[in-house]
C-alpha cells in the first residue's frame, strides 16, 4: 500500500471537515491591528480568540521597542544555536529577569512552547522513570509523554483521589525499576479555564518523593499577586520543581521558558535537543520580550483591567443562565448542547449576523453532543464589547434550543 493512500480514505476526525471548514471555521484570517476588534472577511468583529491577555501585543511602547530592535539588529542575528554561536547578553538578561520574577534559581529560554515542553519531558525521563499526569493536559505534553518508554499513568482531571491512586502505583513501579517519578499538570487548563490542583498535589510530595512540572501558559501574567502565575496564586510556587510558560499569551510574543533549581536547568541547557539543535531566538524578539516582561512586572493596571473585563463577562453570562463550568481563570468557556453540524451553523450566525468572533470546540476535543465556545477576555476589551457579546450569546442560545440550527444543519456533511 502506498504510504499516502490511506489519507484518501481517512482524513482524520478534523481533516474530514477540511474542505467544508477551511478558511472560515478552520484557518480563518483575522486582519487589521491586533486588538479587541479586528476584521474577518472584510467586516469588523469583536474578537475573543486572541490570547493577548494584557493587551501588550499592540501597545505603543512595545511596538517602539520591537521596531527599534528590528532596525538595529535585523531578524537574522544571532545565527546558530545558543550552544554553538547564538548566545548574547540579551538572552542571558531575559533569563535572569524571568528567574527573579517566577522565583526560581535559574531559567532556560526556549524558542517555542510546544516543542520546548516536549523536549523537556523527553530529556527528563528514562525508561526506568514513571510519569503521572492529568488527563486534560495540553497536546504538547501528550506528545512529550508519547516519547517516554517507561510507565505512563494518567489521572482523572483535577481528581485528587484518582491522583492518589496513580501516585501509589507509581511508587510501586519505582521500587521495581529504581527510577524517579515526574508529575505533570497545568496551572490553568486552556479549554476549561480551571486551575490545576497544585496545592493538593504538592501535599503528597514528601511521602512519595516525586518531582513536579507545571505548564502555566495561561496563568503566567494573569494569576497571583504579582502575576507570577498559578503557583503564586495557590501559595505553592516553591514546591513546583519545574515551572514552564510561554510568551504567546500574556506577553503576546514568541518563545517560552522553564525555571527551576540551577543544577536542573544546567542539565536541561546541555541536554534539551529542541534548543541545542535549533537557531537562537532572533534579537528583536528577545529584546522585545525583555520589554514585555518589564511592563508585565511594573504595570499592574493591565492585569487589573483584564480581570475587570473577565469578571464582568463571566458574571453577565452566568446571570443569563450560561454554563461556564468550573473556570477559575480569565479563560471563559461557554458550554452548550448540540451536534458538530449545529455548531457550524451557530458560529456562522454569530460571526455573520452578530459580529462576534470566538473559537468553537467540538468532538473529538470534547464529548459528542457538546459545543464549547471559548472566550478569551483581554485588557483591550471594554464594557461595550462585553454587553454586545452577552446579548448575542443570549440570541444564539435561544435559536439553538428552539431547533433553528438543527434544521439548517441537515444540509452540512463532511467531505
Amino acid at each position: 500500500m502506498d504510504l499516502f493512500a490511506k489519507f484518501l480514505e481517512d482524513r482524520g476526525p478534523l481533516g474530514k471537515w477540511s474542505r467544508t471548514a477551511h478558511g472560515y471555521y478552520t484557518f480563518p484570517k483575522l486582519e487589521g491591528e491586533l486588538g479587541s476588534r479586528m476584521k474577518f472577511q472584510g467586516k469588523e468583529k469583536i474578537v475573543w480568540s486572541v490570547n493577548n491577555y494584557l493587551g501588550l501585543g499592540n501597545h505603543p511602547e512595545i511596538r517602539k521597542v520591537d521596531e527599534e530592535a528590528s532596525r538595529e539588529w535585523g531578524l537574522a542575528y544571532p545565527m546558530g544555536s545558543r550552544m554553538m554561536s547564538g548566545e548574547t547578553q540579551y538572552h542571558e538578561q531575559l533569563e535572569r529577569d524571568l528567574a527573579e520574577f517566577v522565583q526560581k534559581e535559574d531559567v532556560q529560554l526556549l524558542n517555542f512552547g510546544y516543542q520546548g515542553i516536549m523536549s523537556i519531558v523527553d530529556s527528563l525521563l528514562t525508561r526506568k522513570d514513571i510519569v503521572v499526569y492529568d488527563k486534560d493536559c495540553h497536546a504538547c505534553i501528550y506528545d512529550g509523554i508519547r516519547m517516554h518508554l517507561g510507565k505512563r499513568l494518567p489521572y482523572e482531571h483535577n481528581d485528587i483521589e484518582s491522583f492518589e491512586k496513580q501516585i501509589k502505583k507509581a511508587k510501586l513501579f519505582q521500587e521495581q525499576t529504581g527510577g524517579g517519578i515526574l508529575v505533570i499538570t497545568e496551572g490553568v487548563f486552556g479549554m476549561r479555564g480551571d486551575q490545576g490542583i497544585l496545592k493538593e498535589i504538592v501535599a503528597y510530595k514528601e511521602e512519595y518523593g516525586f518531582r513536579m512540572l507545571v505548564d502555566d501558559a495561561h496563568g503566567f501574567g494573569t494569576l497571583g499577586e504579582t502575576g507570577a502565575g498559578a503557583g503564586e496564586a495557590q501559595g505553592v510556587q516553591d514546591e513546583i520543581d519545574l515551572y514552564f510558560s510561554t510568551f504567546a499569551k500574556s506577553m503576546a510574543s514568541i518563545g517560552a521558558f522553564v525555571g527551576g533549581d540551577k543544577e536542573v536547568i544546567e542539565f536541561l541547557r546541555y541536554n534539551l535537543r529542541s534548543q541545542i539543535f535549533a537557531k537562537s531566538l532572533p534579537m528583536p524578539i528577545t529584546i522585545g520580550n525583555i520589554k514585555r516582561l518589564e511592563m508585565l512586572r511594573t504595570r499592574p493596571e493591565f492585569k487589573a483591567k483584564l480581570w475587570e473585563n473577565a469578571n464582568n463577562l463571566q458574571k453577565g453570562l452566568r446571570e443569563r443562565g450560561f454554563d461556564l463550568g468550573n473556570t477559575s481563570s480569565c479563560v471563559t468557556p461557554v458550554y452548550m448542547h448540540g451536534s458538530v453540524e449545529e455548531a457550524m451553523v451557530l458560529v456562522k450566525d454569530l460571526r455573520d449576523n452578530y459580529d462576534i468572533f470566538c473559537s468553537v470546540v467540538v468532538y473529538p476535543v470534547i464529548p459528542k453532543g457538546m459545543i464549547l465556545l471559548r472566550l478569551i477576555p483581554t485588557a483591550a476589551h471594554n464594557q461595550e464589547d462585553i454587553d454586545q457579546t452577552i446579548e448575542a450569546f443570549t440570541a444564539i442560545s435561544d435559536k439553538l434550543k428552539n431547533g433553528e440550527y438543527r434544521k439548517q444543519a441537515e444540509f452540512i456533511k463532511p467531505e
